[in-house]
């Protein structure tokens, strides 16, 4: 049996204190710096930079100069990259012909780097003030980044229902993104997206230095702040600073005002457990309605997303090898379990968390806990797309760090990132590759050439080593394990004020958070409580609609963004008209199969 040993412990568990955050509203001059403002007009606009819907469906656009793109190509690819990690644009997927629409909106953007108490680092705040804003409605949606993603990253969301009927939109990267920081040249990113060196300008994140420090510093893992317990504040803080800005870019309407602007917070995954934290921190009555989306939510008492993501690292692999799996996609390899995955059941069998003396008795074994630990059939069915992309591995390692303060050097369980050589030998990115990482990552490596590398070995089963060692850190008993779970506590979410008109939305088959932790959970601790959101439930829907462009895979399942914008109108509608909010309901959803997908699938005039 391989030893888990944490080194790390000295040097994070003295910063994993939970620090106090004051809940009084801060003016903005307090808590933002420079204000950058840019126009985007003719060839270029606030939902696509000029690309339209053909343009976000093509390949990536290209830099004159890899090496050293300008703001706007900058911007570009990060709207694009934005569409592409969200929406599911394929031939088939039915954007822009069954829902969806991507008109020309020109406008201006305004954005700055902004922090909460006591943050080491910022967070990035944009607002999208579009030309034809609606003067009559006073409309402001604000609006967190899914997953880790930079702050355009809830664009096909917020951006895509907001903008085009005249409502201005606040984003916010909520303390992660894509502002990695290069310790090999000691640069990171502006506040206009490219690179500068450190001491030269303001940026996104700039890590203390440290000696002899290689690789690559992710904001998100290595931010020291613990960025999901302040989510809801970062919602908070991008909603006065839309305000303001609101102030600035229509000064004959001057002031906005949440007396007098609806302020509607949404968001997809991350982005709507960010909304849901801020419903539950506004004391001051500053939100008017949400709609979250696949929430990454806890309430006290559930399984957080580091709980769950850890149990299915270990146990999935394994799991998944059994014989029911053989026709789900991404479960096989030319008609067998990939390797490792056997590997792990031994594995799991020699630690003693599964039973069996056979790989088919170790698999149901597997599949046995997970069942036990609140997981649904077609949630782990799902999850085989998560786990032959290694995400659970990705996001664990993440968070552990994030939780932990860690810093480059002292990520847990011997992980850390960089970008390699063919050989899979860590050396310093190029200027392109660093150039392209606040357009192109998505905020959790690898990707953008940026890998995660440590916590393996030479076995059949080469990531076990990391991945035990990311599951004793929750159900552990050593000091590290202790602070990790502090820190997650404190990111439960509060309930929201009683009267606030509340939507949310989850896919049954989502495999990376699966409804029953997550969504289901937070709406039993509101009806528990005698507050009863509007609670939708999607079957066929999983988490990643873009996935859904892959072979095969958006034959078994519909997109869950129709079901947003439904629930966005909705809102709008009681906010507006005074229509009542919609009640609770499930679904009739079909699946589009080899066709493309029609309006009748998705169930929505049922």
């Amino acid at each position: 049996m391989r030893r888990l040993v944490l080194p790390f412990l000295s040097v994070v568990l003295a910063a994993c204190a939970t620090r106090p955050v004051p809940e009084v509203p801060m003016t903005m001059s307090e808590f933002v710096g420079e204000v950058r403002e840019s126009v985007h007009r003719g060839h270029d606009d606030l939902l696509s930079a000029g690309l339209g819907l053909d343009g976000l469906r093509a390949k990536s656009p290209a830099f004159a100069d890899a090496a050293a793109p300008t703001a706007d190509e900058l911007r570009r690819r990060a709207i694009h990259a934005s569409w592409n990690g969200i929406a599911d644009l394929g031939p088939l997927g039915g954007y822009g012909r069954v829902y969806g629409v991507v008109p020309n909106v020109p406008g201006r953007e305004y954005q700055a780097f902004a922090r909460v108490p006591g943050a080491r680092s910022p967070h990035r705040v944009l607002l999208q003030a579009p030309d034809a804003f609606d003067a009559r409605a006073r409309c402001l949606v604000v609006a967190a980044s899914s997953g880790s993603r930079g702050v355009y990253g809830a664009i096909a969301l917020a951006g895509a229902w907001a903008l085009p009927r005249g409502c201005a939109v606040a984003y916010t990267d909520k303390g992660a993104g894509s502002g990695y920081f290069d310790l090999d040249s000691d640069t990171g990113v502006a506040l206009d997206g490219t690179r500068a060196a450190r001491g030269t300008a303001p940026l996104e994140f700039e890590p203390a230095r440290i000696a002899a420090a290689r690789g690559v510093a992710i904001k998100h893992a290595h931010s020291g702040d613990d960025p999901e317990a302040d989510w809801g504040r970062h919602v908070l803080q991008a909603a006065r600073f839309g305000l303001a800005m609101l102030d600035r870019a229509y000064p004959a309407q001057a002031p906005f005002t949440a007396a007098d602007t609806r302020v509607i917070v949404t968001g997809v995954s991350n982005g709507a457990g960010a909304a849901l934290q801020a419903a539950g921190l506004d004391a001051d009555g500053l939100v008017d309605g949400v709609v979250a989306l696949a929430p990454n939510v806890h309430v006290d008492g559930g399984r957080p997303l580091y709980d769950v993501a850890s149990e299915a690292a270990q146990l999935l692999p394994c799991a998944l090898t059994d014989a029911r799996f053989d026709a789900t996609p991404f479960a096989r390899t030319e008609g067998a379990p990939p390797p490792a995955w056997l590997a792990r059941c031994a594995h799991l069998r020699e630690r003693g968390l599964v039973d069996g003396s056979d790989r088919v008795a170790q698999a149901r074994s597997a599949l046995d806990r997970l069942r036990a630990g609140g997981w649904d059939e077609r949630a782990i069915e799902t999850a085989a797309s998560s786990t032959r992309f290694d995400l659970w591995r990705a996001i664990a390692a993440t968070y552990a760090a994030s939780y932990l303060r860690a810093t480059p050097a002292t990520i847990p369980c011997g992980f850390h990132y960089a970008t390699v050589d063919a050989r899979g030998a860590p050396v310093a990115a190029d200027a392109p590759t660093r150039a392209a990482w606040w357009s192109d990552a998505s905020g959790i490596p690898p990707g953008a050439g940026v890998s995660l590398l440590g916590g393996v070995d030479a076995s059949a089963d080469p990531t076990a080593l990391g991945i035990d060692c990311l599951r004793a850190l929750w159900n552990g008993d050593g000091a590290a394990a202790h602070a990790l779970r502090a820190s997650v506590s404190a990111t439960a979410a509060k309930l929201p004020r009683a009267d606030l008109p509340l939507i949310v939305v989850h896919g049954e088959d989502d495999g990376l958070l699966p409804d029953a932790f997550h969504a289901r959970a937070y709406v039993g601790a509101l009806d528990a409580a005698a507050r009863h959101p509007a609670y939708w439930r999607v079957p066929n829907a999983q988490h990643f609609d873009a996935f859904l462009a892959l072979p095969g895979f958006g034959d078994h399942y519909v997109p869950l963004l129709p079901y947003g914008y439904a629930a966005l109108d909705a809102l709008w509608a009681r906010l507006v008209d005074g229509a009542p909010l919609p009640p609770s309901r499930r679904f009739a959803t079909t699946p589009r199969g080899s066709g493309a997908l029609e309006r009748a699938a998705l169930g929505l005039e049922r």
